[in-house]
C-alpha cells in the first residue's frame, strides 16, 4: 500500500510538470473565457481579448471586438450551455495557439440551436498577460 501511495504522489508531482507556468495560465483564462461566453460582461470580455480582436464564425462572418463584445452582452448570441473538448495548448515565445472542440447551446432569435464547431484560438502575451487575438471557428 505504501508503494501505491508513493507512486501516486510520484505522478500527481510529475504531471504537475507537464504545464508550463503559460500553459496554465493560458487554459486558465480559456476557461475565463468559457464561463464569460455563458454569462458575459463588458468587464470580464474585455478583460480577456485584444484590443485588435478578429473574431471568425464558422459561417464565415467576422468581428472586431467591439462587434464581439456588442452581440455577447446585448444577447444576440446568447450561450445557455458551453463545453471544449479534446484542447491543445501550442506556445512560441509570445504566441499561444489553442484548438479544442465546443459544444455548446445557443439561442439566437429566440431559437434554440446546438452547435458542434472546431476552433483555434491565438493568444498574444503583453505585459499585462495573455490576450485573445484572433479565434477562427469551423464546422465539424
Amino acid at each position: 500500500m505504501k508503494i501505491f501511495i508513493a507512486c501516486l504522489f510520484m505522478f500527481v508531482g510529475f504531471s504537475s510538470f507537464g504545464q508550463s507556468q503559460d500553459e496554465k495560465a493560458v487554459n486558465n483564462l480559456v476557461e475565463n473565457y468559457r464561463l464569460a461566453l455563458i454569462d458575459p460582461t463588458e468587464k470580464n470580455l474585455s478583460a480577456l481579448v485584444h484590443d485588435q480582436l478578429t473574431f471568425g464564425h464558422s459561417s464565415g462572418k467576422m468581428e472586431n471586438k467591439a462587434e464581439f463584445l456588442e452581440a455577447l452582452i446585448s444577447g444576440k448570441s446568447n450561450f445557455n450551455s458551453v463545453e471544449f473538448k479534446d484542447q491543445t495548448v501550442t506556445i512560441s515565445d509570445n504566441v499561444a495557439l489553442v484548438r479544442h472542440k465546443m459544444h455548446a447551446e445557443i439561442t439566437e432569435n429566440e431559437k434554440n440551436n446546438n452547435i458542434n464547431l472546431g476552433v483555434l484560438l491565438v493568444w498574444k502575451k503583453q505585459k499585462s498577460g495573455w490576450k485573445l487575438i484572433a479565434r477562427q471557428a469551423y464546422k465539424l
